[in-house]
């Protein structure tokens, strides 16, 4: 079945793209693993495997997308019919219905603190710590944010590729960076900020762990939105006259110019008022409130702070939902607005243990931890390294290398030349080294 829906250009693709890739993993787990692991040479070392191990992944996929023009689960049956790898885009739809199912719920609770920050009900509210604790631990009120945050979702991806996804990328994206450079400058206007700078851009090598080393690993491919056919999907909507390395490394740069921007919005701030860099998930909800309320403007700060973050939660989750859609729609445009609707609504439904895991179920336990944490684990440490280890081994091996290589050198101009480094990175250093961190990864259940 021939597509029928595609990007109305380069830009939007890139803008699009770069939302799916810009969301928890860079303005919300980049910062606190970072601050947990040691600051500039988490830093360094994040960059060095986004460039090593994301970039060549999200080449890969985008191959992979525009190679077959089909969406992630009939892409690997065009490309390889009647075997097993025909599996690798269920993985991936599989993983991004359960990944979506507990990531709307945080998109549910950055909403009502959005929402509660513009009526400055956030700093007004006394304990950062106590609040955030009352705002989890309501059952109606993290369904509530839950839905409103599905809602949103679902109204966007009814409208289609050009008219939803797209066009809400356009206006969410350079707001993003917008705001992320109006509190950076407010960041590094306070006094102390520069020790935060020092601590986020000087490397520290002996802080460095072998889990840090991991932890950037994962971070690398998780940030780039790679490993659940996402970007099999938005690239099967992708013309021929667009080069897929330049796309891809205006994607992977702008990952990691956002999370630069991230820690420099976020370090400076925290050393300036004295709270620990390593606070965890916490970061954003707890801490930075804190650390608002005592700037003036604080509630209108922290209000754009959460708005980008909203932004950025938003346009991952765009990308999670359509390929579940799309996996449905099976290229018919018609079915789109009621496949949307459906989809949005089982995901709901699916996300509603994780929404009450801090109320009424926080006893329910699945070794030892909550639904919400049992999902994340699962899909973090177990689904995610597997889906981007059968990719890589998938494109390396087993796909039509002349499928590979149109694609690859389709108006590449001047970066034709670094198909052999590609394919060479994407043969053995990248399975090796996601083959450790799934290994890895596993140990830890």
């Amino acid at each position: 079945m021939e597509k029928t829906e595609q990007w109305s250009s380069k830009i939007g693709f890139i803008l699009s793209s770069a939302g799916a890739a810009i969301g928890l993993g860079a303005i919300w787990k980049f910062p606190y693993v970072t601050g947990q692991s040691g600051g500039g040479a988490f830093l360094l070392l994040f960059i060095l495997f986004t460039l090593l191990i994301g970039l060549p992944m999200l080449i890969t996929e985008f191959i992979i997308g525009r190679g077959s023009g089909r969406e992630a689960v009939s892409a690997y049956k065009k490309l390889a019919p009647d075997s097993f790898w025909t599996g690798i885009g269920k993985i991936g739809v599989a993983g991004c219905f359960l990944l979506l199912s507990f990531y709307s719920v945080v998109g549910g609770w950055v909403l009502i603190y959005t929402i509660m920050a513009l009526f400055g009900g956030v700093i007004g509210n006394g304990d950062p710590g106590a609040l955030f604790g009352a705002v989890t631990g309501n059952p109606w009120l993290t369904l509530g944010g839950h839905a409103l945050f599905m809602l949103l979702n679902i109204i966007i991806i009814a409208a289609g590729v050009q008219n939803g996804i797209e066009r809400a990328s356009k206006y969410m994206m350079p707001l993003l960076f917008i705001f992320f450079i109006i509190l950076v400058i407010r960041s590094l206007t306070l006094d102390g900020a520069m020790e935060g700078v020092q601590f986020f851009l000087q490397p520290d090598f002996s802080k460095i762990t072998g889990e840090s080393v991991l932890y950037a690993l994962g971070q690398s491919f998780f940030s780039l939105a790679v490993g659940f056919s996402c970007m099999v999907t938005y690239s099967s909507y992708l013309n021929k006259d667009v080069s897929i390395p330049a796309s891809a490394g205006s994607v992977a740069l702008m990952n990691i110019f956002v999370s630069v921007l991230a820690g420099l919005a976020i370090f400076p701030v925290v050393f300036a008022f004295g709270f620990e860099p390593a606070e965890g998930p916490g970061l954003l909800f707890v801490v930075l409130p804190s650390v608002f309320s005592q700037l003036p403007f604080g509630e209108l700060c922290l209000f754009l702070f959460l708005l980008l973050f909203l932004f950025a939660t938003l346009t991952s989750s765009f990308s999670l939902l359509e390929i579940i859609t799309a996996a449905f729609m099976k290229g018919n445009p018609a079915a789109r607005k009621k496949i949307s609707w459906i989809s949005g609504l089982i995901v709901f439904i699916a996300g509603i243990p994780a929404a009450l895991s801090f109320s009424v179920l926080s006893d329910v336990l699945f070794f030892d931890r909550t639904v919400f944490d049992a999902t994340d684990f699962l899909v973090s440490n177990i689904l995610l390294p597997l889906g981007n280890l059968l990719i890589a081994l998938f494109i390396a091996w087993r796909m039509d290398k002349v499928i590979v290589k149109e694609q690859y050198y389709l108006n590449a101009d001047s970066l034709a030349g670094t198909y052999p480094a590609w394919i060479t990175l994407m043969r053995w250093l990248v399975p090796i080294t996601i083959a450790v961190v799934f290994v890895y990864s596993i140990s830890q259940f």
